[in-house]
């Protein structure tokens, strides 16, 4: 190896022998989750003061609040902006400590559907009340 080898070449020696480099897609990601995590601070705060808001309301005056279309809509954001920043978490989570290929992608796959489903689940739910299905 040559003095040019050493002082050009800066990569990581794994990288090096396996010939990989980045995925270029945990840029995206962290952006992503960030971007869930501080509207969730805001759809949070909301959801607290409308459920502190209904303590105490009969099950007529909850419905009405819920079917409000502004109350419907943030409930609605609430619920998506959760199951999308809680699916990114747990997509780390598992991509850091799963390390058997089959296991990886069956995990992730549960991940998603479980999420996906329970958001789709839950938005129906606030739906149904707003139109008063």
């Amino acid at each position: 190896m040559n003095s040019n080898d050493l002082q050009g070449d800066l990569r990581n020696p794994l990288k090096r022998a396996r010939g990989l480099g980045s995925a270029k897609e945990g840029t995206g990601h962290f952006i992503v989750q960030r971007v869930t995590a501080i509207a969730l601070v805001f759809l949070s705060l909301y959801v607290v003061y409308l459920l502190l808001s209904l303590v105490g309301a009969d099950y007529a005056g909850v419905r009405a609040t819920v079917a409000s279309p502004l109350n419907a809509l943030l409930l609605i954001a609430f619920l998506i902006a959760s199951f999308w920043h809680a699916k990114l978490g747990l997509q780390v989570v598992f991509e850091d400590y799963v390390h058997t290929g089959w296991l990886q992608v069956t995990v992730q796959l549960a991940i998603i559907f479980i999420c996906v489903l329970a958001a789709l689940a839950s938005v129906f739910a606030v739906i149904r009340i707003a139109f008063g299905g």
